[in-house]
């Protein structure tokens, strides 16, 4: 290079990003024809780090602070260049900040339900969504699987992928969480705290760091929240099996007006009602009946009978509310029981 030549051509003194805009994880420092002065200065702000990069590969990793360049400063460049000890001349570098703010409220979502393997419903189908937040944790990684070359690679770039892991995840979330999924919407926090977990590895091998994970809110397929609000009901009337019947009976009643006032009008309406409530009456004493032990025979009295068939009557009404989730599997086999002694 001529005297001339070496006078025109540019060379950098300071490095340093100022961040001009929210929302950037990597940003190339403009060298396009440049070189960097040997002893110039570089300068890494708080929640940023910088990466020189030689022909492709990255060489030196800077946190926050303020150096002078020089080979003492730049061991890796200096040994991939071969440079000698007392290298005095500007050199090219690419230069890569990294932004290590926590990137918070990015919203996560499930824009189709999505089917989830559960051991007491089989195969169900939910929505859910929320938010988390991250941050860019080791940028040698990050650099290398996401952002690259780019001059600019934003928040907005990444979400499209961070939401398609988080998805990917949220199965085996559920399985690993150990809340059933009658129960998700009611757990939240230990539902992210799963999803958190498991999603953590994944975050890690693309050089993040996830930081917090919530779930604001878990959609229940219409039929399952049916079963949701019956054991609601059963839990406000506890563990009596008449005030039970009486609950169901009011949640027959307004269906059975409806099936018996179809005619319309006024009069069919409160005949319907009416209808409905005779109904409901008649289910809530026959039920009950089945259900209640056998009274204390006075002494001397005969032994009441007990029909087989009442007893199968009330055995298979208590298998269908067992079969649509109403009555757990212990609550039926204790009433089975009961009602058997009966025919002994």
């Amino acid at each position: 290079m001529g005297l001339m030549d070496f006078i025109k051509k540019q060379f950098i003194d300071v490095i340093q990003w100022t961040e001009d805009a929210d929302g950037v994880l990597a940003w190339r420092f403009p060298m396009e024809g440049l070189e960097i002065q040997n002893g110039g200065s570089l300068t890494v702000r708080e929640s940023q780090m910088a990466v020189f990069v030689n022909e492709g590969r990255i060489a030196d990793v800077f946190g926050p602070g303020r150096y002078t360049l020089t080979t003492q400063t730049l061991p890796v460049l200096t040994y991939l260049n071969n440079w000698d000890k007392l290298f005095q001349s500007p050199f090219k570098s690419d230069v890569y900040f990294f932004s290590t703010r926590q990137q918070v409220d990015q919203r996560w979502g499930t824009p189709q339900p999505i089917s989830i393997r559960d051991k007491d419903f089989g195969a169900v189908r939910l929505r859910a969504f929320g938010n988390y937040s991250y941050t860019v944790a080791d940028p040698r990684v990050f650099h290398t699987a996401i952002s690259g070359t780019r001059e600019r690679y934003t928040v907005d770039d990444l979400d499209g992928q961070l939401r398609g892991l988080i998805l990917q995840h949220i199965s085996d979330a559920i399985a690993q969480s150990g809340v059933p999924f009658l129960d998700l919407a009611s757990n939240q926090v230990e539902f992210a705290q799963a999803l958190r977990k498991e999603l953590g590895p994944a975050f890690e091998a693309i050089g993040l760091r996830l930081d917090g994970m919530t779930v604001q809110n878990v959609s229940l397929p219409e039929e399952l929240q049916k079963i949701l609000d019956q054991r609601i009901g059963m839990g406000m009337v506890g563990n009596d099996m008449g005030r039970f019947v009486q609950y169901q009976t009011g949640q027959a009643i307004p269906e059975m007006a409806k099936a018996a006032g179809q005619g319309g009008g006024v009069a069919g309406d409160a005949m319907g009602l009416g209808a409905g409530i005779a109904m409901g009456q008649v289910l809530a004493q026959n039920l009950q009946k089945g259900m209640q032990p056998p009274a204390e025979p006075a002494p001397g009295a005969p032994a009441a009978v007990v029909r087989p068939e009442d007893v199968m009557a009330t055995l298979e009404k208590l298998d269908e509310l067992k079969a649509k989730g109403i009555l757990t599997q212990e609550e039926f086999d204790a009433k089975k029981t009961e009602l058997l002694k009966k025919l002994a």
